[in-house]
């Protein structure tokens, strides 16, 4: 009798350890299974939060778990199926603990998931977190006075259903989430227990989101906006810099025919696919990253737009009647390497180089210069505006060697100051520059220069570097004249009466920077034909106002000149562009004819400049006169004009003001024209009147 007593203790023990552990006995019928597995199935629930109160709380959990946790749901019914609403009696909340939330009925308990829970929840590719009060999260216990150790307070929070890790904050995990999205983490970590299947990952051609850009299209990841999360950047706000590029890339392209150009950092490859599409063989087209993940994705880029990708066999998938292509051929040809920059502009050389890292530059100045050839065009853009707008003055010191403080022209300040760097790398290879454009809108400072080979154009373009005295009193700016570098003479040179009248030191030495021009209207004319050409409205008003402002006239003046005809929206480009071909272009050939001297192709490209334009600017609304109304830009530009001044408008600053008039000048005119705000109205009144509206 004891040992079949044993016995059945034995088999009742081993019944309940399979259905603690999930397991159902075979024994039982089927109705009897689905009980013990309900049973079990609450049961191990209950199991995993015991596991979860005995573990770190603020530790990430592992991202391999199988379950989710139960505060994550895709309907309200889904929290409703957590407790039997519709049994009798009283029900505790399955996301708050007992001294929290006591048991009620039905009705309230329903009400409660409603409002509170479910209110609140974050949202994430059709999974709801609801905010969960139970013990999975508490905050350390600050010890008392006393010594005594006070328990943990418990606190609201969420479950990411990326990585399972509670965050306390509802605004903490929608940024949390989209760190998930810039990693591209965008899977949740439980598998099989989603009421809602997820979906099979895409193929790797179609999971990248499509972009198109001057008729050339570009795969992008889902963090591509992110730098710091991704390698393939890309930024759609850059379009008016590479549309830039690319015309000054096609203004160089009818001077020389084919040249080599170089796209230094690749990243989607973009740049380097709009120059291959559109300008076809005139082009050779070299594209580089150090990255890989970026050069394959360079790669897929080009078989997109139905470009060969040169040396890799198989690789230009060319579908039937694509767009762009005949009989099957691609469009153009693209070399791709991984390789660092400063490495292939070192064992190659190049007709045209661009170079846009993320942030500065002056790291591969000296390895453009070093095989470029001549007459060919380089084009740096730099982004780090903390350093070139004056906001972090030891970084604009380690990498650009200028001393700067923030001035109402501080953008033209950023623009010089990077083209005083590039003209000393220069000057290290025996080289000089001709300044084709610069530019400073939105977040960027692109510059082209033109290289001249030679010791005689570094030493021309060495003696343009110089430094800058600005009266910090009324903003006066004047360039210091070489061979003057007493202190005594800095207040000399400035035009003001600032040091006479002002307390203390009134001006401050700045530089070194560029005081040569930032313009060749020349250029600029074939660029904005090429803009025309092209179909690029959105950099048309821009060039026009550069072309504008380098000749330092209106755009009135230039545009219905004497030379103007008929159809005057576009004579200013037809007609001019029409001058510059016939005298400049077919002087630009790419192989150097027999009777061509260097000397006389440098004498060309300086033909195609017009008068050297004034530097800087003036803000009409910084020397405004208080109590007066100033008139309004355009009649102030015609006033300006009319007392004798050259003038324009500037990029740099939309309220801005290019004159050669000194900052008297400039105030006298402003001053002339403009009309005091209030009005001798109260002098006419009745002295009733006047004591009344005093009153």
């Amino acid at each position: 009798m004891a040992e079949l007593k044993e016995g059945d203790a034995e088999q009742l023990h081993q019944e309940d350890v399979d259905i603690k552990g999930g397991g159902v006995s075979d024994t039982l019928v089927p109705e009897e299974r689905q009980l013990a597995e309900d049973d079990a199935s609450s049961a191990s629930s209950t199991v995993g939060k015991t596991e979860a109160l005995a573990g770190d709380n603020d530790a990430k959990p592992s991202t391999t778990t199988s379950d989710r946790h139960i505060s994550i749901q895709t309907k309200l019914e889904g929290l409703e199926v957590l407790t039997d609403l519709n049994g009798a009696g009283r029900k505790a909340c399955p996301l708050c603990p007992e001294e929290k939330f006591k048991a009620c009925y039905s009705h309230k308990l329903r009400r409660h998931l409603q409002n509170l829970h479910w209110k609140v929840y974050v949202e994430f590719e059709g999974q709801k977190m609801c905010i969960c009060h139970l013990p999975c999260r508490q905050l350390r216990p600050s010890p008392s006075p006393n010594g005594d150790q006070a328990p943990g307070r418990l606190v609201a929070h969420y479950h990411c259903v990326v990585c399972s890790v509670t965050i306390a904050r509802k605004t903490d995990m929608i940024s949390h989430l989209k760190r998930h999205v810039n990693k591209g983490e965008t899977e949740a970590s439980y598998s099989g227990s989603s009421d809602v299947p997820f979906e099979e990952p895409a193929p790797s051609g179609q999971a990248y989101e499509i972009m198109k850009e001057l008729g050339t299209n570009v795969q992008l990841m889902p963090n591509h906006t992110t730098p710091q999360k991704t390698d393939t950047y890309f930024n759609r706000k850059m379009k008016t810099n590479r549309q830039l590029v690319f015309c000054s890339l096609a203004v160089l392209a009818e001077e020389r025919n084919p040249l080599e150009s170089l796209d230094a950092f690749g990243a989607t490859g973009i740049m380097g696919l709009q120059w291959a599409k559109h300008l076809r063989n005139a082009v050779k087209v070299t594209i580089t990253d150090i990255n890989e993940v970026c050069v394959k994705m360079i790669r897929e880029n080009c078989n997109l737009n139905h470009i060969r990708v040169e040396g890799s066999r198989g690789s230009s998938r060319v579908p039937d009647g694509g767009a762009g292509d005949v009989d099957g051929v691609p469009i153009a040809t693209v070399e791709v390497a991984k390789m660092d920059a400063n490495v292939i502009m070192h064992l190659r050389s190049f007709d045209y180089i661009h170079l846009d890292p993320f942030g500065t530059a002056v790291n591969y100045l000296d390895s453009a210069f070093r095989n470029i050839r001549n007459l060919g065009i380089i084009s740096v853009t730099s982004t780090d505006t903390g350093s070139l707008y004056s906001k972090s003055l030891n970084v604009t010191m380690r990498h650009y060697g200028s001393n700067i403080v923030r001035t109402e022209y501080y953008k033209e300040l950023a623009a010089r100051m990077v083209l005083a760097t590039v003209a000393r790398a220069a000057a290290r290879c025996n080289k000089g520059i001709e300044v084709l454009l610069a530019v400073a809108v939105e977040h960027f400072v692109l510059v082209v220069v033109r290289v001249l080979r030679g010791p005689t154009q570094a030493d021309e373009s060495a003696k343009r570097i110089r430094q800058l005295i600005h009266c910090q009193w009324c903003e006066e700016r004047v360039f210091l004249k070489q061979g003057s570098m007493v202190e005594e003479n800095l207040y000399r040179q400035l035009p003001c009466n600032c040091h006479g009248s002002m307390p203390g030191k009134t001006a401050v030495e700045l530089g070194p920077l560029w005081s040569g021009p930032l313009f060749n209207s020349g250029f600029l004319r074939r660029m904005l034909f090429a803009a025309v050409q092209h179909s690029m409205e959105d950099i048309q008003p821009l060039v026009k106002t550069l072309i504008c402002e380098s000749e330092c006239t209106t755009l009135k003046s230039s545009v219905h000149g004497p030379t103007a005809l008929t159809n005057q929206v576009e004579c200013g480009v037809v007609i001019k562009v029409q001058k510059v071909e016939e005298s400049g272009t077919t002087d630009h050939s790419g192989k150097r004819k027999t009777g061509d001297e260097p000397g006389n192709v440098v004498k060309k490209l300086k033909s195609d400049g017009s008068l050297e334009h004034p530097a800087f600017y003036y803000g009409i609304h910084r020397h405004s006169i208080r109590g007066m109304n100033m008139p309004k830009l355009n009649r102030f530009l015609q006033y300006l004009t009319e007392a004798g001044f050259r003038v324009s408008r500037t990029h740099f600053d939309p309220t801005g003001v290019r004159t050669d008039a000194t900052l008297d000048q400039f105030k006298s005119v402003l001053t002339k024209y403009s009309v005091p705000t209030y009005t001798n109205t109260t002098a006419t009144q009745n002295p009733e009147e006047t004591v009344r509206a005093m009153e």
